[in-house]
């Protein structure tokens, strides 16, 4: 890179700087910090720690978003001093500029997604439930490469994974599993993957080396907090408790204090077996089944969730979100958005920044 490519690339960053200052808003979401920080001030602040804690967390949010962007300005004033003092004729070795512009890249975009994910859900901890196909051992096999792919992605972001429920396979894998992701706008990036997925590969379970195409869903709701109301009528849950089926690997206890909450009307099943204590887990199971249900109230009104539902989708071949295939090539491709990619085991090992992204970018559109 010369001095007048270095210009050329700055003044593409400074326009893009500028854009993302506009959206930021930094001014007013430094009034809200402020407003925020002095509730927490309040003598009172902790006599309801659901309320206290909604607080906290929407005060994070907002920290993030003016932390990444102060960020950006410091890496984007360093690049303007290097460039400046090039000019000046200094002997500057640009590898260091180069390395500050895609880091500046890549930390824009981060940010750019973030700031889309405007809506009042998307702050919200994420509920995952793995469900494997038709096909048995191959299916349930493919559900557990699902769940430890988005137990890294979500341990790489930051984010704390709790097992609510885990159900193992007869042979291999497992038969169905709940996490919850809980962290700054886990449901806004983890909606993207709610779908059908479906592997093509070599079965390791088939004597003979045939290829197989297996297939498992991934259904993600929102944890409701206390900024988001549904109401449920107790004469419509039916309540089951039960000894947990074992710890499937994942450290699930082993007394009689799970939780089976069926709601009537719906149909709609929920389970958490996670805590000691039976309250606890009815109290989890509950938040779970409030987010189920406001996630189908919001689809009922097509109010810009349009396909993000799995609950009427066959967990078979035609109906899949994203494709990964392992023979006779390497790609992972989205159906949704065409992004597609041949380094299939990063993916498998919680890189999914690219398909993410991607699918907020193209939502938004």
């Amino acid at each position: 890179m010369n001095q007048l490519e270095l210009r050329t690339k700055l003044s593409e960053l400074e326009d893009s700087f500028e854009t993302l200052t506009g959206t930021v808003g930094l001014e007013k979401r430094n009034e809200e910090l402020k407003k925020l920080g002095e509730k927490t001030l309040s003598p009172d602040f902790w006599s309801d720690s659901k309320a206290a804690q909604a607080v906290i967390r929407e005060q994070n949010a907002i920290k993030a978003v003016v932390d990444q962007y102060l960020e950006l300005k410091n890496i984007l004033e360093t690049i303007q001093v290097t460039y400046e003092l090039l000019a000046a004729g200094e002997d500057i070795d640009l590898t260091e500029a180069d390395k500050l512009i895609h880091e500046f890249e890549t930390k824009t975009e981060n940010l750019t997604i973030s700031l889309l994910l405007d809506k009042p859900y998307d702050k919200l901890n994420a509920v995952l439930e793995f469900h494997p196909g038709a096909g048995g051992t191959e299916s349930q096999d493919w559900a557990q490469m699902l769940f430890r792919m988005y137990t890294r992605y979500a341990e790489q972001s930051g984010y704390k994974v709790s097992v609510l429920d885990y159900q193992d396979g007869e042979e291999a894998g497992l038969k169905s599993a709940t996490v919850l992701v809980t962290g700054p706008n886990a449901y806004g990036y983890l909606k993207a993957e709610s779908g059908v997925h479906r592997l093509v590969r070599i079965s390791p379970f088939d004597a003979s080396g045939r290829r197989h195409t297996s297939f498992a869903s991934v259904t993600v709701v929102p944890e409701l907090d206390e900024s988001i109301d549904v109401v449920i009528d107790d004469q419509d849950l039916r309540i089951d408790t039960y000894r947990s089926s074992g710890n499937g690997g994942q450290g699930v206890n082993t007394t009689d204090s799970a939780v089976r909450i069926t709601h009537i009307p719906t149909k709609i099943v929920v389970t958490c077996q996670n805590e000691r204590s039976q309250i606890q887990n009815r109290e989890t199971a509950m938040r779970v089944l409030k987010g189920k249900l406001y996630q189908l109230e919001l689809e009922k009104k097509q109010q810009e969730l349009d396909g993000l539902s799995t609950a009427n989708v066959s967990n078979a071949f035609g109906s899949q979100i994203r494709s990964y295939v392992f023979h006779p090539y390497s790609m992972v491709k989205d159906h949704r958005t065409e992004e597609e990619t041949a380094a299939i085991q990063k993916v498998m090992d919680g890189d999914l920044d690219r398909f993410i992204h991607s699918y907020l970018l193209h939502m938004k559109k």
